[in-house]
């Protein structure tokens, strides 16, 4: 019994030994771990299986398991198999990504290079129908028969009674030399003739001769026919011989006078057809042909006049309407060429670029492209070389493709050459892009583009204009800005602020445009208010500022919602309701 219970008790210590020697050797570290980890980890990210996970708009974040994007907070989706080679030069993106960024294409082709400029003018009387109407006898004004401007009259018609005296005088002088005209004719001829300088006619003559009488109001006809436009005299007035009663107008032809400012001169020539309409008759549109160019600029508005006769008989138009005109101005001679919308241009002030679409076994990528642009038409760019007829570019959504690339490290807008490759293959701590992410406004205040102050200076302009109520200078103004906007030189920002730079640079050259196709203060205003609101944030972000910056705010503005705008000054001059509510509105806060 007892040898029995010791070879138990050896069996046992036995194999708890064995127990433990092979426990100890399950749980012993391995020298390679970690490379095996990080291999078969390296294997899975390139292998693009479904159980990895991205991000539509963040390719470069890659992981394990669904989630959120951990920077723009979106939902993972699996990764696509991506087993064959795509074109290194050119960023792919998914469908999902394609829809979310709302991107569109179209395939180019030539077309005749025609430039379409908008004018703006108004209605003015043809100065070649425009008289004064004079009196051709020196006395007093005893009666004014047209005693308001606007009033219409005819040819012939008496306008005002005139007391002279040497008018008097000659009439006596005729019935004395009447009398004695067997024996003295040429005093009579001499008589007759001193009246028909001062235009009395044989009638009236004939009327004193048989009256005897002389007439002491006399009367003064219109010499022409049209409607009073200015009235120079009144009743009692004394006039000198050939003084200016009235101002005529004959309105049966009018002149329409289209302003031509002066960068767009070279494009406007005399017999082009012109397509016009006015805000008093809606939903019609007139056409003429320029029949007149002026040779000068006016030296305050920087305009030259384009002007168009029309036939006026129902006087449907009348001096001082405004007037829209649109001007098609083909150029090349007629000859076809390569045209594109703007949307799909993206400038860094010194290249041009532009998205082409490529479709490839995998899906579609996108290549960037720099071209070379031509002349501006309108809402289009003429482009001179970088494309050929048949290829498909994109028309919006090119600044979420370039953000894709950059972040990819593909050529892109700011990276030609390309950068950084950011994708899962770097195997970059998240935590490093987080902070990245949140401290990237400390890197924007730090860098701004060369002439941005430009910008600021055109910006301050056109505010000035609407509170004017200057709508010629406010577009003019615009204009300006926009040139200055696409000149900014983007070379001193740092590490990815220039994406965030083109959210506002892009957003800022849409609403300019805009301006241009707008014709009243009320209009320009209301994309004013928008362009503020980019103006504001793209200063508090970019511009290192020498000299604080004021927002303003008026909450009668935007139809009472309330609407914001910058300016230099403290003192508020409202750029939303012009002279009417100049000061309404205050200091919201600083920018220093």
């Amino acid at each position: 019994m007892m040898n029995q219970l010791i070879k138990n008790k050896y069996t046992l210590i036995g194999v708890t030994l064995m127990a433990g020697v092979l426990l100890g050797w399950l749980i012993k570290p391995s020298g390679n771990s970690v490379e095996e980890s990080a291999t078969h980890e390296h294997e899975i990210f390139e292998s693009g299986i479904s159980s990895i996970y991205t991000c539509s708009m963040h390719p470069q974040i890659r992981q394990k398991e669904p989630g959120d994007c951990p920077i723009c907070g979106m939902d993972l989706i699996p990764l696509e198999s991506d087993t064959e080679e795509v074109d290194p030069m050119s960023i792919r993106m998914t469908a999902t990504a394609i829809q979310l960024a709302d991107v569109q294409t179209v395939i180019i082709g030539k077309e005749k290079a025609i430039k379409r400029l908008r004018l703006s003018g108004k209605i003015q009387v043809d100065e070649r129908l425009l008289f004064t109407q004079a009196s051709h006898i020196p006395g007093r004004i005893e009666q004014l028969m047209v005693n308001f401007t606007g009033e219409y009259i005819a040819k012939g018609q008496p306008i005002a009674l005139v007391y002279s005296p040497e008018l008097v005088t000659s009439q006596e002088e005729l019935l004395q030399a009447y009398k004695i005209k067997d024996e003295q004719p040429s005093l009579l001829n001499a008589a007759i003739a001193k009246l028909k300088n001062w235009k009395v006619t044989d009638e009236q003559i004939k009327q004193i001769l048989a009256t005897e009488k002389v007439i002491k109001n006399f009367p003064i006809k219109a010499n022409v026919s049209g409607y009073v436009s200015q009235k120079f005299a009144n009743l009692g007035d004394h006039l000198e011989m050939g003084q200016a009663i009235y101002e005529v107008s004959n309105l049966s032809r009018v002149w329409v006078l289209l302003d031509v400012y002066e960068a767009d001169i070279p494009w406007v020539k005399i017999g082009d057809e012109v397509s016009y309409s006015l805000q008093s008759i809606p939903g019609k549109t007139f056409s003429g042909k320029i029949d007149y160019l002026d040779p000068i600029i006016d030296p305050v508005t920087r305009v030259a006049h384009a002007r168009i006769s029309v036939d006026n008989p129902d006087l449907k138009f009348k001096p001082e309407m405004f007037v829209t005109g649109v001007v098609n101005s083909t150029i090349l001679e007629g000859k076809e060429a390569i045209v594109i919308p703007k949307t799909a241009i993206m400038w860094t002030g010194t290249r041009s670029i532009v998205y082409v679409k490529k479709s490839i076994a995998q899906g579609v990528s996108f290549q960037l492209r720099e071209v070379s642009l031509g002349t501006a038409l309108g809402t289009q760019y003429l482009i001179t070389s970088g494309l050929h007829p048949g290829e498909e570019i994109v028309v919006n959504g090119a600044f979420s493709i370039d953000a894709a690339a950059q972040l990819a490290g593909k050529p892109s807008m700011m990276s030609p050459e390309g950068g950084v490759n950011m994708s899962g293959h770097d195997h970059e701590d998240m935590r490093k892009v987080k902070q990245q992410e949140s401290s990237k406004l400390s890197i924007y205040n730090q860098s701004s583009p060369t002439d941005l102050s430009s910008v600021l200076d055109h910006y301050f302009h056109l505010k000035n204009a609407l509170a004017t109520d200057d709508l010629t200078k406010a577009k003019a103004t615009a204009e300006e800005m926009l040139k200055s906007l696409s000149n900014v030189e983007m070379t001193s920002l740092e590490e990815s602020a220039p994406i965030e730079w083109m959210k506002y640079h892009m957003a800022l050259l849409g609403l300019l445009e805009k301006i241009e196709a707008q014709n009243s203060l009320v209009t320009v205003r209301e994309t004013f208010l928008s362009i503020s609101d980019r103006m504001i944030k793209l200063v508090e972000n970019f511009q290192a500022l020498t000299h604080p910056l004021y927002v303003q705010y008026c909450p009668m503005a935007d139809a009472n919602k309330g609407a914001i705008w910058l300016s230099r000054n403290k003192e508020v001059i409202n750029p939303y309701f012009g002279e009417s509510m100049l000061t309404c509105g205050e200091v919201l806060k600083t920018i220093r």
